[in-house]
């Protein structure tokens, strides 16, 4: 017959304060306990030195005390059969409820559950569910993922049920057609809802472990430097602009701001000029400095400025500018020099890259034709994701966004029109560039011209 067996430990920084009189204190959830009888006061001090297993039955005084421990979300619990691990409820924070019985009834595994590799173990996680769970047995990995009935089979019936109700009382399964018939559930993509929670500060980054500006690649790796590698091709000087004359007669902001809007139709025989394009580039894109940290070390820490604001001084963007349809500049893929303010050729107008990139422009330009400039935003992800951990894209995305708001006003203010596109493709992007998604990816895209009176 199968010997079951449960065992107990406390959470990565939890620990229990014993004190006289039967008291206790869990941290670190401030929690007391009062009134502990010698064999629970005892059961807490075996936690403290390590796991506790019990096999089988487990008298009430015991059970009670464990329960407690349970909702205050201070220990995980571990399923074993026969001396062999099954699986770990690992959770970071209380559960909602106490621990159903067994029998739950049909459920089916949620469609936000995501089975991945973490260090040495296999884990599912779940967004909104206040524990993961480790999968040491690959029976159980096969119930977890719902594979099918022979998983089932390979172990005892008691355990598929106390798996099951595991999975409902975690948020890992659900009553079978719940989620779709939600429509908060329903309309969150599984990837949507958990990039919004693991770049968020919540259940798992609550003390902003692993999370945030830790700099968790010094050390290991150098940062990366402020300036891209220089793009080999035809260089283009671009007109800079007056900023003292732009001081005294841009039109105010509060009028930039009330005019601004989504401009989709362009007046092809009417072109943007290479003194308004540089102007663009250079009150939006310009590097007006850079500010060195830590110079001694093997490769310095460079800040730049900007006129748009960036996490951490970081700027991690990169304007490509693809032009069609511009006064004194050839049509062609550019890169935006934003140091030297110039434009680098990057690849024939005609590329077939290029004409994938800007081929989606068209679905939301007036019937349907081809931007006259199309800025393709790029991030160096790793100037940013050297700094930042777990949060570094989104990130990337607000500062897209902020690109985004400065180029609008400023093409508002120059009396040029803009249009920002919620998609590109990236793929096309990686190619006419050659550049290694993991390393530059296509982030944001910008359409500008002159419009259509």
């Amino acid at each position: 017959m199968s010997t079951s067996q449960t065992s107990y430990a406390l959470s990565p920084g939890a620990r229990c304060l014993i004190g006289g009189g039967g008291v206790a204190v869990l941290l670190p959830a401030k929690q007391r306990l009062d009134g502990l009888s010698p064999a629970q006061v005892d059961v807490l001090r075996r936690l403290n030195a390590g796991p506790v297993s019990f096999v089988e039955t487990i008298d009430s005084e015991t059970q009670a005390l464990l329960h407690t421990l349970v909702d205050a979300g201070v220990v995980s619990i571990t399923v074993s059969l026969d001396g062999r691990d099954l699986y770990t409820l690992r959770p970071f924070r209380r559960p909602p409820a106490a621990r159903p019985d067994p029998d739950t009834g049909p459920v089916e595994i949620s469609r936000f559950t995501i089975v991945r590799k973490h260090g040495d173990d296999v884990v599912a996680e779940h967004p909104r569910s206040w524990s993961d769970i480790v999968v040491h047995d690959p029976a159980v990995l096969g119930v977890v993922t719902g594979l099918g009935a022979a998983h089932v089979d390979a172990l005892p019936t008691w355990v598929v049920e106390r798996l099951h109700a595991d999975l409902y009382w975690t948020g890992h399964a659900i009553s079978p057609g719940a989620e779709r018939s939600d429509f908060a559930t329903r309309s969150w993509s599984p990837h949507e809802l958990w990039f919004h929670r693991r770049t968020t500060v919540g259940d798992r980054a609550a003390a902003f472990a692993d999370f945030g500006p830790t700099r968790w690649a010094d050390g290991e790796f150098e940062p990366l430097p402020a300036r891209r590698d220089t793009v080999a091709g035809e260089v283009i000087a671009l007109p800079a602009p007056d900023l003292d004359e732009l001081q005294r007669d841009d039109l105010p902001l509060v009028t930039v701001v009330e005019a601004r809007t989504s401009v989709r139709d362009f007046d092809d025989a009417d072109p943007m000029s290479i003194a308004q394009l540089g102007e663009l580039l250079y009150r939006c894109g310009r590097t007006r400095s850079v500010r060195t940290v830590d110079a001694n070390r093997a490769v310095p820490e460079e800040l730049p400025s900007r006129p748009y604001p960036s996490g951490g001084s970081l700027y991690e963007l990169e304007i490509y500018p693809v032009i069609r349809n511009v006064e004194g500049v050839a049509p062609g893929m550019y890169h935006y020099d934003s140091y030297d303010h110039a434009l680098r050729l990057v690849a024939p107008y005609d590329d077939p890259a290029v004409q994938r990139l800007i081929a989606p422009a068209s679905l939301t330009l007036a019937d349907g034709q081809r931007p006259q400039v199309m800025l393709a935003i790029a991030a160096r992800v790793g100037r940013i994701m050297w700094t930042y951990e777990q949060m570094p894209y989104a990130v990337i995305l607000k500062h897209v966004g902020v690109l985004t708001q400065t180029l609008y006003l400023t093409a508002t203010a120059m009396g040029l029109g803009g249009v920002a596109q919620g998609y590109g493709d990236t793929a096309a992007f990686a190619e006419a560039t050659g550049a290694d998604e993991l390393v530059e990816a296509n982030v944001g895209t910008f359409v500008v011209g002159t419009p259509r009176e």
